[in-house]
């Protein structure tokens, strides 16, 4: 009844994907994911409204420092 659900840290593949934010230069929205090194391509994961939603993808996948920002 009052015990918090235990918050797992997902994987990612470091070796070929990063993570980053990709903003709307029109809009500024901003969505959280990750770019293959190789392709470019870009995998959205959640939408960022606000700090508390960077600070949980970054917990979510156990990043830490910065994130790249592209456009």
């Amino acid at each position: 009844m009052f015990f918090k659900k235990k918050r797992e840290i997902k994987t990612y593949d470091r070796e070929n994907r990063r993570p980053v934010i990709k903003a709307s230069i029109c809009n500024g929205e901003q969505v959280a994911g990750f770019r293959d090194i190789h392709t470019g391509a870009f995998e959205e994961v959640m939408l960022i409204r606000g700090d508390d939603d960077l600070a949980e993808f970054m917990r979510m996948y156990g990043i830490e420092g910065k994130i790249e920002k592209i456009y």
